[in-house]
């Protein structure tokens, strides 16, 4: 049931990548208010199949490649639809959208072997770990759309070239100022999963082997992020310089992402 929910939210994730297709091409109100609506089932029935898959094995499955991809689109889509909430422009589904979809569809492919075979699997500190982490993520993820938007759109006026899906971009301050907020949304969450995730690694290993490639790449990451933050508040760093430190920032993240399969404590299996 788990997968078939997924498949589902499959679907309506579909819905949202003609949306960006389309938007690249030509404006479309009416397309725009079906993707988020369709976005809105695809969220929940992807939440209904995480639930679906913990409580169908007894513990926290999305410590699973299968799971953990289904939870990283889902908390994309749900910081998506906060940024929306709070500025009613969907220019950042362009990018989201068809990346949530690819996460969901690599997830719904079929289940995989879980990432942790111990108790600790079963532990609430392993679940703050992932949460935690996957939010920071996501909040990573959606500061990364902003980015490209912020220098698609200034190279655009620099330009004076004007088309649909520029037409639709909000002014450059607004990009820049959903870039910094989603930034400010996720740090927390990540220092605090990361924390977790030292506490479940001392419970059950008994040490952190900061050597370890996914550990160290996400203290690397983690300073990264520190630094975007650090010189938007100290130097007033803004616009172009902001958005290619976020862009740095997201290829740390895929750094870290890809280590799992290649770390000690991490490895997917």
């Amino acid at each position: 049931m788990s997968l078939l929910w997924l498949r589902v939210a499959l679907g309506c994730y579909a819905v949202g990548l003609i949306y960006a297709l389309v938007a690249i091409r030509r404006t479309s109100d009416l397309l725009s208010r079906i993707a988020l609506h369709a976005a809105y089932l695809g969220m929940v029935l992807q939440f209904v199949s995480l639930v679906e898959a913990v409580h169908a094995t007894g513990q926290l499955s999305v410590a699973s490649v299968h799971n953990s991809e289904s939870l990283l689109a889902f908390l994309i889509m749900a910081v998506f639809l906060l940024i929306y909430a709070i500025y009613k422009t969907t220019s950042p589904g362009i990018i989201v959208f068809p990346l949530v979809f690819l996460l969901t569809f690599v997830a719904a492919t079929g289940q995989q072997p879980f990432l942790f075979t111990s108790n600790v699997a079963k532990k609430g500190w392993l679940f703050a770990h992932i949460a935690l982490i996957f939010t920071g993520y996501a909040a990573l993820i959606l500061s990364f759309c902003a980015s490209l938007l912020y220098l698609v759109q200034e190279r655009s006026l620099k330009a004076k070239r004007s088309g649909s899906m520029l037409s639709r971009l909000p002014a450059l301050e607004t990009i820049d100022e959903i870039g910094y907020r989603s930034l400010l949304l996720g740090f927390p969450f990540m220092t605090l999963g990361l924390v977790a995730g030292v506490v479940v690694a001392e419970s059950t290993y008994g040490s952190v082997n900061y050597l370890d490639p996914k550990i160290y790449l996400s203290l690397l990451m983690w300073a990264v992020y520190l630094v975007m933050l650090y010189t938007r508040w100290s130097s007033g760093w803004r616009g172009r310089r902001a958005a290619l430190m976020a862009t740095i920032a997201f290829v740390a993240a895929v750094l870290v992402w890809a280590a799992n399969y290649f770390g000690g404590m991490h490895r997917f299996v």
